[in-house]
């Protein structure tokens, strides 16, 4: 099965993201990049905790490290998560699917989401089947998430993708993220790139 193994960054000061993610707590990989990208850059990374305490501690740690409140933490029909703005322009949601604190607050991550906002849900996910990654879940022409992978890869519609983080859709240039896999080197019908990684490096 095909997963998606691991997320570089790109970003203009490398050094300045590596302190962001230490003290934030996120394991991804950091690139220097000067490629020029202006609004949306068409991707969202979410942090799943296991309680409303713990997205309230990532959150602050986030924002104590440099990062930008998009949208406050709030409670909702779903669960509990905001939305912050990394200051190398990455847009993370941080959220809880339970309603009550069960323990002390911790920054430990449970899972970490990718989701790619794309133009043609059928497109874009036959190109990822064909590449071997296996469905999970699939609603109609909005969602789709994948199986696998020390990252969840999930696509959303992209106008959608934009409304839940609190930003507008447009933008254009480079998306400045790139996702390791074990397919060969390609891009997405979204112009996401894929590399490939070691299958041994996987964790």
């Amino acid at each position: 099965m095909t997963s998606l193994d691991s997320i570089t960054i790109e970003v203009a000061d490398p050094a300045a993201a590596e302190h962001f993610y230490a003290t934030f707590g996120v394991d991804v990989r950091i690139r220097a990049s000067q490629e020029p990208t202006t609004g949306f850059r068409g991707f969202t990374l979410s942090l799943i905790a296991a309680q409303p305490a713990d997205v309230n501690a990532l959150v602050d740690a986030a924002v104590g490290a440099g990062a930008t409140v998009i949208k406050p933490v709030t409670k909702s029909m779903w669960g509990y998560g905001g939305v912050v703005r990394a200051p190398d322009g990455t847009i993370w949601k941080v959220a809880t699917s339970a309603k009550k604190d069960t323990g002390p607050a911790s920054t430990r991550v449970d899972s970490i989401v990718l989701l790619l906002g794309v133009a043609d849900m059928a497109a874009s996910k036959r190109f990822y089947v064909d590449r071997g990654f296996t469905v999970s879940k699939s609603f109609a022409r909005m969602y789709a998430e994948f199986d696998g992978g020390a990252v969840k890869l999930a696509l959303y519609r992209r106008r959608a993708l934009a409304k839940d983080a609190g930003v507008p859709p447009e933008g254009t240039g480079s998306h400045r993220i790139s996702l390791g896999s074990t397919i060969d080197p390609c891009v997405d019908p979204d112009g996401f790139t894929w590399e490939t990684t070691d299958v041994t490096a996987r964790s």
